[in-house]
This record gives C-alpha cells, structure tokens and sequence, in this order.
C-alpha cells in the first residue's frame, strides 16, 4: 500500500511512457495502459512513469467531493460519464465507492432540460426515474425525507446509479492497481520543462527538478496545473472559436480559473439518511425561489441558486458545495495555483459561502434549520482550470503528447484513462472524439443547460 508523500523510486534516465499527475486521470491512464500492453504482448507497467510534483492524490482529487453522475445536458458527456460509472462499480470496494444514486431537483426555468436528459439515459440504457409537477415531486422526496420543504421545485430526476467516492482513498486504490501492473510512481518530483527534437515538434524528455527523462510518449494529467504544461508546450493561449451561428470569434482566452467551493456541516454523517434509514442518494437541488438566511431570516439572493450535498465518512459531516467563481484574469495570468486547496491563504470559503450553503441546506430540510453554527471552519476549497466552454480537452499535441484537460469534471471520470490508453496505442475512441481541441474553430461545440453551474 502506498505511503502519502514517499518517493517510490530513484529517478529513471529513459521511460516509453512518461504521465504526469497523480490523481484520477494519471493513475487510471497508467493502469490501464499497463494492462493493455500487457493485453497486447508489448510488455508491462514498468514501461510506464508517473511523475508527481507532490504526492499521490495531493491535488484536485485529493479533495474533491467525490460525486459521480451522468446528469449531464450534452449528450457526448452522457455516454461517456455511463462508462465511467461502469468501471466505478467495477471494483467498487477497492475504490471505496457509494452507489447510493443520485438526485437532480431542479425548477421549471429548468424542467425541459432535464425532461431532455432523462429521455436521452433511458436511450443508452442508463436507469432513472424523472417526476414532473410541483406536487408530484413533493411527494416523491417526502418518500425519502418527511421533513423536506425546498420550494420551486417542478421536476425531480432520480438515477438510481451513480453516488459518490471517498476521494483520497479512491486514488490509492488506483495507485495500488497501477502498482499490481508494475508501473512506477515517482512522487516529489516537479516537471520544469519539456526537451524537443531537432527535427520535429515531438517532446524528446522531461526536465525535472532531479533530472532529465527521456521518454518516448507523455501524458498530461495535471488536472489545475493544466496550464502550466500547455505553455511549457508554446501552445496558443487565445484561440479562434466558431459559434452555432457560424459566427467566429478570434482571441477567445484559452483558459478560466474557477474558484470551486466546498464545505462540511459538522453533524454526524448518518445525520442526512433517509426516513427508511437508508443512507440517502447525492442531493443536487437548483432552485428560482428566494433563499433567506437561517441565521436572520435576511434575502440572499432572489436568483436561481443550486446545491449539492450528502454523507461523508472521511471529513464526518455533511459534505456538499454551490456555484462556483471565476477568480484571475480571463486566460489565467497571473493566478497562483500554489500552494493548492486547504494549503492556500488565497483560495479558502469565507463566512459568505458557509452562510447561503447552511441556509440552502436549511431551505431544503426542516433537519438543518438552527444548524449554521455547525460549519466547519478552516481552509478548504480549490481552483479548477476551465476550458472555454468548460468541457474536457482529450487531444494529442506537439506529436506525442496526450493532454487531458477535464475542466473540473475530472474525478468522477475515472474511466477517462481506460480510453486514454487505447488511444495511446492507436485505437481512436469513439467516446472521445467530440472533446478534440478542433471542435472550438469547427464550432461543433457542446450544448449549453440553464443550470446556474458551468459545467452541467
């Protein structure tokens, strides 16, 4: 089992298969790579290098709430998340998954979009159950919750798979799989730059802090660090995007910092299970009603507003978060990524977030009302690098470099590498195809919901 923070191993002089970033992405890559070369009789895991600046599950990952959904208003993102969730229940104690399900409660403003979701999961097979009407979706979470009472609610979706992951014990359970394969994990180990050949736009090795490595092929899974690695590149940090009307827009920034806030009620976990004493699905609620403070009964806000919460064991509490907001320039400049989440003095929830979240909580249950003093105070939250329609990038560029770039939807994308390897090797994924970087000047971009979160 992995040790957080150790280094595994002496740095290598040549590796064929360099991946960068050990979190979801990184490690799922690297296992499944190794499985596949092995698959194929081309050799093993201990082809392969995962380099990380820090230590295993150290970034987003590290911290994320660990939700898995396929509620998703474009259908690209639809198929590929069912697949995703099917190696989530491939191995579901090793990855320390809850397939409790999940819950998308939402409001007319928003009705037609999920009506259209659900249409196209019963399409591909993927089990839910949708509730239309404003009473009929009363009923139906009262069957779960006798003291729910959120307002301005006209439509619930229910998937009953999906659920949600303990994060940081999840990527060890990755790391542990890509271990069994023989892959290296070298830890504490920062990437300065790439080496380019002579006759070619290829990356030739990787400068690291320790050293020099040759490689033969990289892979960027860097998650927030994402574009720290697409300038070591040279690549464009303005690009032309082509809209649905056939319109071009020219020097459209490449890359959007998001501030993703997070919090935890301090209740005991079991504190949210339902009225059969069932631990509850994911709650996504969205909603147009006015949301008043718990504290003082003042307006937060008139506006539409979402939350999304449930059970955690690992910070014990009630774990969820809202919105989340840009922060830095547009395109990215000058923002500090370093030191990531709780270990910034930057990017931490203040008092605002930990009150409309409360509220929020208390809006939707009798349970929390009077609760707000619960929150659990203290450094928490990270940033997400967002493309600029905030879906995922899965290209090769300079030849041999294969850059994901998720945009925040990364760990409960586990299934992402399964199909990275693949291309690595070749074999052009189907599932993959519409998250090319040339889909921004093609304008075959994704449709966009009114959900009030970028990403949905």
């Amino acid at each position: 089992m992995f040790k957080k923070g150790s280094i595994r191993m002496s740095i290598p002089s040549k590796v064929e298969y360099a991946i960068i970033g050990a979190g979801i992405h990184g490690l799922s890559t690297a296992w499944h790579l190794a499985a596949k070369l092995k698959a194929k009789g081309k050799g093993d895991g201990s082809k392969i290098l995962v380099i990380d600046k820090d230590s295993i599950a150290a970034g987003a990952s590290g911290i994320a709430c660990g939700v898995i959904r396929n509620n998703y208003y474009q259908p690209a993102m639809r198929e590929l998340m069912a697949m995703c969730v099917e190696v989530w229940e491939s191995d579901a104690k090793n990855f320390h998954y809850h397939d409790v399900g999940y819950m998308q409660i939402s409001p007319e403003c928003m009705e037609n979009d999920v009506a259209e979701i659900y249409a196209q999961q019963k399409n591909i097979g993927y089990d839910s159950v949708f509730i239309q009407g404003k009473k009929e979706s009363e009923q139906y979470m009262k069957k779960y919750f006798s003291d729910w009472q959120a307002q301005g609610i006209t439509s619930v979706l229910h998937e009953k798979r999906g659920g949600y992951a303990n994060n940081t014990s999840s990527i060890y359970g990755l790391a542990d799989k890509a271990e069994a394969e023989g892959v290296r994990i070298l830890t504490g180990t920062e990437v300065k730059g790439f080496e380019f050949g002579s006759n070619s736009n290829a990356v030739t090795g990787i400068e690291t802090d320790k050293g020099l490595i040759k490689c033969d092929h990289v892979i960027v899974g860097a998650g927030p660090w994402v574009k720290r690695f697409w300038d070591m590149m040279d690549l464009p940090n303005q690009i032309s995007i082509k809209n649905s009307k056939g319109e071009m827009h020219n020097n459209v920034p490449m890359w959007q910092y998001w501030f993703l806030t997070e919090g935890v009620l301090g209740v005991e976990p079991g504190f949210l299970k339902t009225d059969d004493d069932n631990m509850p699905p994911v709650l996504h609620v969205d909603t147009d009603a006015p949301l008043y403070s718990d504290v003082d009964k003042s307006l937060i806000t008139d506006e539409l507003w979402g939350i999304y919460y449930k059970p955690d064991f690992h910070f014990n509490g009630i774990q969820g978060g809202s919105s989340p907001y840009k922060v830095g320039k547009a395109g990215g400049e000058g923002v500090l990524v370093d030191p990531y989440g709780p270990k910034s003095s930057e990017f931490t929830l203040d008092d605002h977030f930990a009150h409309m979240w409360t509220s929020a909580l208390a809006h939707c249950h009798k349970r929390f009302e009077g609760k707000s003093h619960l929150f659990k105070k203290g450094a928490t939250g990270g940033l997400g690098c967002f493309t600029p329609d905030s879906f995922p990038i899965f290209d090769t560029f300079r030849e041999n470099v294969y850059l994901i770039a998720d945009s925040n939807h990364g760990y409960k994308m586990i299934g992402v590498g399964k199909l990275v390897a693949d291309e690595v090797l070749g074999e052009k994924s189907k599932l993959l195809e519409p998250f090319r970087f040339s889909r921004y000047e093609q304008g075959k971009l994704h449709p966009t919901s009114n959900s009030p979160f970028p990403w949905s």
